[in-house]
Parts: structure tokens; sequence; C-alpha cells
């Protein structure tokens, strides 16, 4: 079951944003350093949503796709701070937050994908093995 993942990967993230603010380079802080956070806090709804078996399926879909975007969206302080043309210093905070953004998302969404797979067998396993009892 994949809720406990989820809301660990929703509370991993939540740190990045809140950290990525409160150690921010720019004084008054962006609220974009929070976008970690806000990804992680619908991470988390999802994970206790997932705890339900009715909806399960649904919130660990939408879990993914919000895990997918948090992959892309991950390398936008990267293209940002190349566009600039400043040079790219895969060590500055932004950075850095972006980075940890994509690999818990990358992660969380390989996750997901192997559950996603191992639910079909089990479903086809259970359909195979209700057939030939028949």
């Amino acid at each position: 079951m994949m809720a406990w993942p989820t809301v660990i990967c929703g509370a991993l993230l939540v740190l990045v944003g809140i950290v990525g603010y409160g150690t921010s380079e720019v004084q008054p802080p962006s609220l974009t350093a929070l976008i970690p956070a806000f990804f992680g806090v619908a991470l988390i709804v999802c994970g206790l949503f997932a705890f339900n078996d009715k909806i399960r399926k649904h919130a660990m879909h939408l879990a993914a796709v919000i895990g997918l975007l948090g992959v892309v969206g991950g390398f936008m302080p990267l293209i940002r701070q190349i566009n600039k043309g400043d040079g790219f210093d895969p060590f500055k905070k932004s950075a850095v937050a972006g980075e940890l953004m994509i690999l818990v998302c990358a992660v969380f969404v390989g996750l997901c994908v192997n559950s996603f797979i191992q639910a079909r067998r089990a479903r086809k396993a259970a359909a195979t093995a209700d057939a030939s009892a028949a």
C-alpha cells in the first residue's frame, strides 16, 4: 500500500520548501521558495485519502500525476539559473531545492509505477484463479 510512502514523500517536500524559504538568499524570501512545500501538502492529502479503500486508486493516480509534475517543476530553478547567463551553480540554495524536489518526486513516481504494476498483476492473478476455480 502506497499511502504511507506518499505521506512521507510529501513531508520531505514540505521540509525542503520550509528550509528553502527559511534560508533564502533573497530577503524578504519569495513565496516561490515554498513551491516544494505546496507539492508536499498535495501529496500528503492524497496519501491521507489513500487510506480509504474506496478512493485509494483515484488518490494514488492523482498523487502520481502530482509527483510527475514535481519532477518537471523541479527543473525550473535550474533552467532559470542557466538562462540568467551567470553560469550554473548546482550548490545555490534554489538549485539545491529544485534538485531535491526532482529526486524526491522521481523516486516517488518510480514507487507509484511499481505499485501500479504489482496491483495489475495481483488483479490478473486473482481473475485467473477465479476463472480456473469455476
